[in-house]
This record gives C-alpha cells, sequence and structure tokens, in this order.
C-alpha cells in the first residue's frame, strides 16, 4: 500500500538488510499475562472513587442493540451499545490512512486530503500524531499495529542523527518517518526526520515521551509485559531518560526547551519550561518507572526518576498552578526580592499580569499556566498541558476538579462550538509579531494561536472521566458530531468561538478522526481510561498551601 508517500532527502534511512534484529522481536509470539497491580502500583483497572461517584448519573446517549455498521470498535459490540453513524465512516477513514511497511502495519499517516495541492509532510507517520491512533486501535483489540509502531521507531531512534555537521543526542526519536516503496525492486525502505525537514528545524522533544507513554498504554492493554521488558525496549527508555534526566546549569527540575518542540510547533512563545513538555515528561518519568526493569542498569534510573518526579511535582504543583487566589498574591508581589525568604522567587513584576486574566479566572477554578522563567510567567491556558496534568495526576484531586471547574465555567472561551481551544486566547496585532514572527499560518484565533482542535477531544473526554464528570465529554462529543464528518474532519477550526473550518487546515486529518474515536469507545467502556491515566502518587504529594477555590 503506497498511500501516496513521496520521496524526500534524509540523513537516515532503514534498508532491508538492517532490521535483522528487530524482525525477530515482531515474529515474539505475545504473553498475555495475569496483571498484577504491582505493575504500575496505581492500577486504574477498578476505576476511580470520584468517577464511581460521577457516573451514578450516567445515562447512556445509545440504544440498546448490536453493532451496526463496518469495522464499528469491539467495546460497542461487548457493551451492546448503539454507535454514532459517524463511528464506521471515522472507522473507514482511519484504516484508509494506514500505512505499510513489508505487508505490515506500521502507522498512520497524518491526513489523506486529496483536495490538497501541497502534500508537505502531511503523508507522513509522526509519532504525537499517531499515539490516538494506536489509542484506538488497542481499544479495539488491535495491538499489533502497535506493537509495530513501537518497534518500528525504536529502531529509527537507535540510527546516528546529524543536522548541518551537529549531532543530536542518542536517545532523540524521530518527529516523523515514511515508508518508501520501491516497486522495480519489490522493496521497503524507512525514512525518518528528526528536525532536519521540519519548518524551524526544530527537533521533538515530545516524540520520546509519547512512545514511552504509549509502550506503557500497550503493555497495560495486553497485559503483555515482554514487549517492555526487552533489552531493546529497556535501553530505549534509557536513551529518552538520560537527555532529560542530565544534571547542568539549570536550577529548576522542569525541562528547558526550544519553541516548536512539541505539538505547537511553530514560534508562539512556548520556549523556556512549556507546560504541555513538563506534564508529558512528568507522565513519561512515571510510565517509565512502572516499566523499568530493577536490574543494574536500570536501577540507577529508577532512582533519577524517583528524585526528579518529587521535585518536579512539588515546582509543578506550587508554581505553575494558578487560581484566583494565586493571581491576588501575584498581583500583590513585591519585586526585587532576595535571598531564601523571598515570597516572588522568579521576581514577575505584578504590572506584567495581562488584564484578560483578571476576567478570566472565576472564583472557582483554576489551571496551570503556559510557562514559568525568571520574571516571565506565560499566563495563557494551553489544553494539552491540563489535561496530561490530570491524567498524569500532576495535577492533585482538588486541583483536577479546578481544572474541571473552570472549562465549565469558561466553556464558551474554550470550547465553544468545537471542542477544543489548543490555547487561550490569542494573541495578536503587535505581540502577534514579535512572538510568532508574523507567521500568516498563526494569525489569531486560527492554528496553534487560539484555534480549535478536534484531537483534544479525546484527551478532554479521559480527563472528565478520571475526574468523574462524563456530562462534560458528552457535550462536546455532542458539538463535534454535529459537524466533524459533514466539514470532512478537519485539522483545526477558526475564529474565537472555533466556528469556522481553519483556513489551512487539512481535510480528513488522521489524529482528528482517532481522536473522536477514542473519545467515544472511552464514554462507551470507562476502563479503557486505565490505558493512559495514572492514579496519585501519595508519596509525591507536597505540603503546599491551598487557596479557597480548590475546597469550594
Amino acid at each position: 500500500m503506497d498511500c501516496g508517500l513521496r520521496k524526500v532527502s534524509s540523513h537516515c534511512s532503514i534498508s532491508e538488510i538492517d532490521d535483522y534484529d528487530l524482525s525477530k522481536l515482531l515474529e515474539k509470539p505475545k504473553i498475555n499475562i495475569e496483571r498484577q497491580r504491582s505493575f504500575d502500583e496505581r492500577s486504574l483497572s477498578e476505576l476511580s472513587i470520584g468517577l464511581a461517584r460521577g457516573l451514578d448519573n450516567y445515562e447512556p446517549a445509545y440504544s440498546f442493540g448490536g453493532r451496526s455498521g463496518l469495522n464499528t470498535p469491539a467495546s460497542s459490540a461487548r457493551n451492546s451499545f448503539e454507535p454514532h453513524p459517524m463511528v464506521a465512516d471515522a472507522w473507514e477513514a482511519l484504516r484508509r490512512s494506514l500505512v505499510f511497511y513489508r505487508g505490515q502495519p506500521v502507522g498512520t499517516i497524518a491526513a489523506y486530503d486529496h483536495a490538497s495541492e501541497e502534500v508537505l509532510n502531511y503523508d507522513q507517520v509522526f509519532v504525537r500524531d499517531f499515539v490516538p491512533s494506536a489509542l484506538a486501535f488497542l481499544m479495539n483489540g488491535e495491538p499489533d499495529i502497535v506493537k509495530n509502531f513501537l518497534l518500528r521507531t525504536l529502531q529509527l531512534q537507535g540510527w546516528e542523527k546529524r543536522i548541518d555537521r551537529f549531532k543530536l543526542g542518542e536517545g532523540a526519536m524521530p518527529a516523523s518517518f515514511k515508508v518508501l516503496h520501491d516497486p522495480v525492486r519489490k522493496t521497503d525502505t524507512l525514512v525518518a526526520d528528526f528536525g532536519e525537514s521540519a519548518i524551524g528545524r526544530v527537533a521533538p522533544v515530545d516524540s520520546g515521551f509519547w512512545w514511552i507513554i504509549l509502550l506503557r498504554a500497550y503493555t497495560k492493554s495486553t497485559g503483555d509485559l515482554t514487549l517492555a521488558e526487552t533489552p531493546e525496549c529497556q535501553k530505549g527508555m534509557r536513551l529518552i531518560l538520560n537527555l532529560c534526566l542530565s544534571e547542568g546549569f539549570d536550577t529548576f527540575p522542569t525541562l528547558l526547551c526550544a519553541d516548536g518542540c512539541s505539538m505547537i510547533d511553530r514560534r508562539m512563545g512556548v520556549y523556556g519550561y512549556p507546560i504541555e513538555i513538563q506534564a508529558l515528561f512528568f507522565m513519561a518519568l512515571r510510565c517509565a518507572l512502572a516499566l523499568m526493569k530493577h536490574d543494574a542498569e536500570g536501577k540507577e534510573f529508577v532512582e533519577r526518576i524517583v528524585k526528579r518526579l518529587h521535585a518536579l511535582s512539588y515546582h509543578m504543583r506550587s508554581y505553575f498552578w494558578l487560581d484566583f487566589q494565586q493571581l491576588n498574591d501575584i498581583y500583590r508581589y513585591k519585586t526585587e526580592e532576595y535571598s531564601h525568604t523571598a515570597v516572588n522567587k522568579f521576581n514577575v513584576m505584578p504590572d506584567s499580569i495581562p488584564e484578560w486574566v483578571f476576567e478570566f479566572m472565576p472564583t472557582r477554578g483554576g489551571f496551570f499556566v503556559g510557562n514559568v522563567s525568571p520574571a516571565r510567567m506565560d499566563f495563557r491556558w494551553f489544553a494539552l498541558g491540563n489535561c496530561i496534568a490530570i491524567l498524569s495526576s500532576l495535577a492533585t484531586p482538588e486541583q483536577a476538579v479546578a481544572i474541571m471547574d473552570l472549562i465549565e465555567e469558561r466553556w464558551e472561551e474554550l470550547v465553544g462550538e468545537m471542542p477544543l481551544k489548543i490555547c487561550y486566547p490569542a494573541i495578536e496585532s503587535h505581540e502577534w509579531q514579535i512572538v510568532t514572527g508574523c507567521d500568516p499560518k498563526n494569525t489569531r484565533w486560527s492554528y496553534h494561536n487560539g484555534g480549535s482542535w478536534p484531537v483534544l477531544l479525546w484527551l478532554l473526554t479521559a480527563a472528565c472521566i478520571k475526574t468523574g464528570r462524563p456530562q462534560i465529554a458528552r457535550r462536546a462529543i455532542d458539538l463535534a458530531e454535529s459537524r466533524l464528518l459533514k466539514d470532512g474532519w478537519p485539522e483545526y477550526y477558526d475564529g474565537k468561538i472555533g466556528r469556522y473550518v481553519g483556513k489551512q487546515a487539512r481535510k480528513y486529518q488522521t489524529w482528528s478522526i482517532a481522536g473522536y474515536l477514542v473519545a467515544k469507545m472511552m464514554l462507551e467502556d470507562p476502563s479503557h481510561l486505565g490505558m493512559i491515566a495514572l492514579e496519585e502518587d501519595k508519596q509525591m504529594k507536597p505540603v503546599i498551601k491551598r487557596s479557597s477555590s480548590w475546597t469550594c
């Protein structure tokens, strides 16, 4: 299957003779074993008390009956739900996006938009983009494609990565890859992009984190520990972690990052310590802690992970958290404080607080701000970082409830007519010129600059289920179902409330399709949440002052 993949130049390719070792791994039969609670010590196989309480009033929005339509998810059949008519179309579109390598599915392309004149890199398999596709296949009882993907990207990680004569860290995972088919020689070749072909030439920081998170999801879903315990996967995790846990000049436990290194992959002023990367970093560390073998090499990493998690959870919960009380405290900060007794530790100037925050912040509710660094706080709301904070339990139970309270209180601003705003608010005018470099794609309320991304529906749904608020997810899914299929599964929507299909949005964007399917399957069968969510670790709970909105 060609899937319209076209040849690009790269410094990294894998030919037919290069993956003897991985081919043996792929042929290994998976072993289903009895799942042990000690696997990650905080199993979500039985849902939390908060979820149980939230589901007391849960009324399924589906009529009872058998499966309808081709390729509907197995979970629908098991639970006797009648799927929405969109579900069959979504599965058909998702399967059409599959990419094959030597006859085996290894991922899904980013978009299948025949109407677009420019292919760019939307015909590639992106690591972050594939995650919702992988979850959909896992929930539907089709784990083989996920196993193939994990092993092939692991193989790409092992190649030397050079950009303009400069060598990247050994553990870096590719942003994307494609399969080149040679019909004459009848050979397939994998070609990877580590940032050398990306807009802005920025290497992805998040790919390695998503890989670890997906490895845990595969393990939780299948009950198959053998893949994660292979020397290859253990080494892959260690290489990723070694990049992130290295000690240097930084005085913060957060991870210093360049602009454009995550889902927001163009300049948007998220350099430094963006919430999205910190939340993914935290989640990946916790997943690795559950997967890492306690052998000679693994034991050292386990100790480093535990130390970093304690410091990171304290830092994030204390300094990135914003609610009404904390905002009032910052508003009254004194500046130029010195010594360990300083309250305003990062020397944030109260006059730098943007006006919109005072109106946006409700009495009940709160969120993790976009960035905290010396003399600068980015007060913007970022959806992915806050949802991952809930799923990873970076957010305390009280903070998780406050985030959901904020979404309900500011529904029009954050959800509007199409879930979900990637960030809020948009930056415009002179600030937009300075921050984005006059990026014509990131104009106000478009793309990364306040655009609405349907893929975020699965993250919102997972966060809703984990906090016992499924009714919020149902409301968001209803909004998506009113337009997504009719509009051709766009990549993103434009406008202050997400009313218009994005001006440069690709149609049949695979993660928009997969995000919808994952949201539907999780709402039908909330036990699916266990493969992507982590319970709170009581040992990492810091002693910090809680504001009134946490306990209202």
